[in-house]
């Protein structure tokens, strides 16, 4: 999975979904604030009729009613001044002797916007400020400022007016905690989704260099032997290349079946992965490379789960590359242990170790531990006390552990 696709589907993930369709190319939210403003504008209008003492809704009224809302459509490019600049423009309007009533819509909108984009120090301020200054409106700059003769507001108003404000920053708060925990989970589903990527690529990986390393191995060995009895001896030469041939069409097979796996999801294998009684078959090619392989078995066979029959499997290919590439040493034995719950794996040669660059990519050891892991398991590799090396697998059988 591309970085790149990975990061867009994040960001648009983090998107506030009320928002989609409603904003046009120049990235405003028009439809949500038309309607706002409308409803704002008749609901005041509608709420002006009893309250005959105030001042009555004029053009002015009107306008500064709409310029909030205007202000509105920059909520989510500048939260915080938008929210500064809605709640003076409320003051101001109160400040007119305008009635009450949906202006503090304008305020509530805006102050949600803020906390929702995680300016929430700035919401409580401009609530606070909104507040406090209509407290001096009401209680003690009411005998200066219009309606004539107004008297001082009741306190007792003041205690549901700051119930309301708390309750809107509240509802507020609880839903950008909802859409911050909804991003997370959304960032953990493509944190998982990378993982998964990551696993699948790591598996595919190792089982192409399993399946590539063996057989190139044995046409490489056929082929030095082509090319230096092909003067001498054109018969030996011809069964060199009969090998290459087979080893070849081997691999290619392999090849298919591994990228088979990228197919679309849900398609089944076309056919069955390797395993331990594909096992004379690996000695054949071993022989074919002018590797001579004993197997012995010891204990009472089980039916092995899947993942474990074809790790066991490509450990021991690649146990036997490694010796056809760095032993001087044209003998390997194998010793095939079944016990309560595990397999135990051995290979074995004499050596000694050649010393000369064999090709390969150095990733068989770490491979041959990466799929021992996968399942729980352990691989020993290292120089035999008597000389030669030693590769020895332990792979549990009862439970099998993904990465």
């Amino acid at each position: 999975m591309d970085a790149g696709i990975d990061e867009r589907r994040s960001r648009r993930s983090r998107r506030i979904p009320r928002e989609r369709g409603e904003r046009d190319a120049t990235g405003l939210p028009w439809r949500s604030t038309s309607l706002i403003a409308v409803a704002v504008v008749v609901g005041t209008g509608f709420a002006a009729r009893n309250q005959f003492d105030r001042e009555a809704l004029d053009a002015a009224g009107r306008g500064l009613l709409l310029l909030g809302a205007v202000l509105l459509l920059f909520r989510h490019r500048r939260p915080v001044a938008v929210v500064f600049a809605v709640a003076a423009v409320t003051l101001g309007y109160l400040a007119a002797g305008y009635p009450y009533g949906p202006v503090f819509v304008l305020v509530a909108v805006a102050c949600f916007a803020a906390v929702v984009h995680g300016h929430r120090t700035a919401a409580w301020w401009a609530v606070g400020l909104l507040w406090a200054g209509h407290l001096l409106l009401a209680h003690w700059l009411h005998r200066w400022l219009p309606p004539a003769g107004d008297g001082a507001a009741p306190w007792g108003q003041e205690l549901p007016a700051a119930a309301v404000a708390v309750a809107v920053l509240a509802a507020s708060e609880a839903v950008r905690g909802r859409r911050e925990q909804g991003a997370q989970r959304r960032a953990e589903r493509v944190a998982a989704e990378r993982r998964r990527a990551d696993a699948e690529r790591l598996r595919i990986a190792r089982e192409l260099h399993d399946v590539l390393a063996h057989s190139i191995s044995v046409i490489n060995v056929q082929a030095g032997v082509g090319l230096a009895l092909l003067d001498s001896d054109p018969e030996q030469a011809r069964s060199a290349l009969t090998t290459i041939k087979a080893a070849s069409k081997e691999v290619l097979g392999e090849v298919r079946q591994v990228l088979d796996t990228l197919r679309a999801p849900g398609d089944a294998p076309r056919t069955p992965a390797p395993g331990l009684a594909h096992l004379p078959e690996l000695v054949e090619q071993a022989a074919a490379a002018g590797l001579a392989v004993t197997v012995s078995t010891s204990g009472t066979p089980d039916v092995l789960p899947p993942g474990a029959d074809l790790a066991a499997f490509r450990i021991l290919q690649e146990a036997l590359t490694n010796v056809v590439r760095h032993s001087g040493s044209r003998t390997a034995r194998i010793q095939i242990q079944h016990g309560s719950g595990r397999l135990d794996l051995t290979v074995d040669d004499d050596g000694p170790a050649t010393g000369t660059e064999a090709g390969g990519s150095g990733n068989g050891l770490a491979g041959m531990r990466e799929r021992a892991g996968a399942l729980g398991g352990s691989i020993e590799a290292g120089a035999r006390p008597s000389g030669g090396f030693r590769v020895r697998a332990v792979l549990p059988l009862r439970s099998e552990v993904t990465p």
